[in-house]
């Protein structure tokens, strides 16, 4: 018994000591989460260090002559580990009344003891990443760094420098939505976007340490593997010619208080666009380039297809230009629906490239539903093989992908070839329609359109683009001889005389379509769509241009009135300042020499040449000043030297157009040029003053 008692009493006690021992642990446990807690949390945090990913240095987007487009500018956020290792308490109290002193006279916007308190505070806290001050930059950095206590660096003075790249465009509204951008939980746009892992370059690596609160701050100065910067894009834009383009369209959505629009110049032969526009107003009512309407936004053209409707015609054998058609005095109906022209007339019998030139509705659908109207899929046999089904592979993400209806669309109707016929029941981008008419200008060879030409590292080309042929032949040479001359028609004899010219000719196609609104179709309040698609100059095509400018309500709306004078505006700039597109002078001495009959004045190396011509022998080889005036006095002819004020309004009558232009636009005067030959008159008087962006008239003759 006595036994038996002996092991209960041991099992009981040992019992008692093992709850006593686990109510200890509790107890313990209870303890460091609550009391002890934040201290081992804190201790934790700060042994905990690992190397997280630093942005490389992002490369520049350049236009085709080397002007930075869109560049990174290096920003710096100071930070200050009052609690460095290293940074003793007699070094900082002894210093930290004078880096208050700077702080407040270099930031200038709290007083010396506000910051002198501030930082004894952080001190006493163990504050280690307290915020100085955010987008701080390079040359302030430099001063920053020489500061007291701040002059010891990280370890000794607890100096920590972030530092923050933040991209800028230099040229802030040109080609802003094509160059684009890349940023956090927003989908990335334009250039930056389609090549972000070129411009990216590669991530470094630096040792972090995190602090309570998961604060993360660098263990060392530097990184411990430097990041590799990205490469360079070298695009095909033209700034000059980017500029004009803007201008001008600008100027015509405002006028006409679009809702937005868009225009694209390119090079015929090339594809290389040279510049690209597009406007929208924004949430205050301005226009800017918010989004890019010429590559991704795909509408029904409206009667710039018809210029595809007139390929298929010829192409097949079915049409020539000199085909008549009746186009029924602007009237015609097909099946339960009525097609208008969108003028009122009395023609009835024209040939089919009068029908063009005047944009008739009623023509292009009778001739498109008589001749497929049976086999309407050798009508869209015929847009296929131009390619105009398909997007063009643009290298910009977003291209806005075309909408051709077939036959198996539930869609399809008796009406539905007569309206397609002239550019309706189907979508296009601008760019596509562009790629289209630039293969015309080009006798039939389509071209990708393409605007990034080379990437480069520190100046050095490591890969380029060049021409991409889409199409070798979208028609016969004959085929795209006959719809050229149509075009060029269009400007000399149809809807686009008002931007004719008398010194060189322009070829193109207006468009006024209806906009087909999602919900109610075209019933409700009609709006409209204005265009204009061509290239200059007609006989030896050089550039071709789109414009489409959508919803103008102040009271115009058709593609001649709205869309037209923005191409009229580039290629006229253009030509006056590409003396080689002008058709050779005759270098006949006696030829010359009469046309210095008047005074003449000009840049002083290009006089020099000249008179080697007129033998004008006191011209000399060097000049004090960059201008001369030759003056014919009797029986002699003289030379003089100029200078020109900066201050005041240049006389530059009897200069040359390019003199001209050279003098007054580096003034910053919007130039308007009428007539041809040397400057006969200027609106405003020479030695006034001016403001920039003054415009003023120069008459030649």
């Amino acid at each position: 018994m006595n036994i038996k008692r002996d092991i209960l009493w041991r099992v009981y006690l040992a019992f008692i000591i093992v709850c006593l021992l686990g109510v200890a642990v509790i107890a313990k446990a209870v303890r460091i989460q609550t009391v002890e807690g934040k201290y081992w949390r804190v201790m934790a945090d700060s042994l905990t260090t690992k190397y997280l990913p630093i942005d490389a240095e992002r490369g520049n987007v350049l236009a085709e002559d080397g002007s930075l487009m869109a560049t990174s500018l290096p920003f710096f956020e100071i930070r200050f580990d009052v609690s460095a290792d290293g940074l003793k308490d007699s070094a900082f109290y002894n210093n930290v009344e004078a880096l208050a002193q700077h702080m407040s006279l270099h930031f200038k916007d709290h007083s010396k003891n506000h910051y002198h308190q501030k930082l004894l505070r952080a001190r006493k806290a163990g504050k280690r990443y307290l915020l100085i001050k955010k987008n701080i930059t390079y040359p302030e950095l430099q001063i920053i760094k020489t500061w007291p206590i701040f002059n010891k660096g990280r370890n000794r003075g607890g100096f920590i420098v972030i530092q923050r790249n933040k991209r800028v465009q230099p040229f802030d509204l040109l080609a802003n939505r094509t160059i684009g951008f890349v940023r956090d939980s927003i989908a990335a746009v334009g250039i930056e976007g389609s090549f972000d892992s070129i411009l990216a370059g590669v991530k470094g690596k630096r040792l972090m340490q995190r602090l309570s609160g998961g604060v993360w701050i660098p263990v060392n100065e530097e990184e411990e593997y430097s990041s590799i910067h990205g490469s360079d894009i070298v695009t095909t834009i033209d700034i000059e010619l980017q500029d004009v383009l803007e201008y001008a369209l600008m100027n015509a959505i405002d006028s006409n208080k679009a809702d937005h629009g868009c225009a694209v110049l390119m090079e015929v032969q090339t594809g290389k666009i040279k510049a690209i526009a597009n406007l929208g107003k924004n949430k205050g009512g301005n226009y800017w380039e918010q989004y890019n309407y010429a590559v991704g936004e795909a509408t029904e053209p409206g009667s710039t297809f018809k210029l595809m409707s007139a390929l298929a015609l010829i192409e097949d054998g079915l049409a020539n230009s000199n085909t008549i058609v009746d186009i029924e005095r602007g009237h015609k109906k097909f099946y339960d629906r009525t097609m208008h022209d969108s003028e009122n007339h009395d023609m009835t019998e024209i040939t089919l490239k009068k029908c063009f030139e005047i944009s008739s509705n009623v023509g292009f659908a009778k001739l498109i539903d008589y001749h497929y109207q049976h086999n309407p899929q050798k009508f869209l046999d015929r847009i296929h093989a131009a390619g105009l089904h398909e997007p063009l592979g643009f290298e910009i993400k977003g291209e806005g992908k075309p909408f051709i209806k077939q036959r198996k669309d539930k869609t399809w109707s008796g009406v539905t070839l007569p309206w397609m016929s002239i550019g309706y029941e189907m979508t296009m981008t601008p760019l596509q329609i562009l790629a289209f008419y630039n293969a015309i200008a080009n006798d039939g060879k389509m071209v990708k359109p393409y605007v990034v030409e080379k990437i480069q590292r520190n100046g050095v080309t490591v890969d380029s683009f060049s021409t991409t042929v889409l199409r070798e032949n979208i028609c016969s040479e004959n085929t795209a001889k006959q719809l050229r001359r149509m075009l060029e028609g269009v400007v000399q004899e149809g809807t686009a005389t008002n931007v004719k010219n008398a010194y060189y000719n322009l070829a193109g196609k207006t468009g006024t379509a209806k906009v087909l609104d999602k919900e109610f179709g075209y019933k409700q309040k009609t709006a409209y769509q204005a265009s204009f698609c061509g290239y200059f100059p007609a006989e030896n095509p050089r550039y071709s241009c789109v414009v489409v400018i959508s919803s103008p309500s102040a009271g115009l709306f058709y593609g001649s009135k709205v869309a037209a004078p923005v191409f009229k505006e580039v290629a006229d700039k253009i030509y006056a300042t590409s003396f080689d597109m002008h058709p050779q002078v005759n270098s006949n001495k006696k030829v010359i020499a009469e046309n210095f009959s008047d005074n003449y004045k000009g840049y002083h190396s290009d006089m020099a040449i000249i008179s080697k011509v007129i033998a004008v022998k006191n011209i000399a080889a060097d000049n004090e000043n960059d201008w001369t005036e030759v003056k014919k006095q009797e029986s002699r002819t003289v030379a003089t030297s100029i200078k020109f004020n900066e201050k005041f309004i240049p006389d530059v009558t009897g200069m040359g157009l390019r003199d001209a232009l050279y003098l007054l636009e580096s003034k910053g005067l919007k130039v308007t040029v009428v007539g041809k030959g040397m400057v006969k008159k200027q609106s405003l008087q020479a030695g006034n003053t001016f403001q920039k962006g003054q415009e003023i008239i120069i008459e030649l003759s």
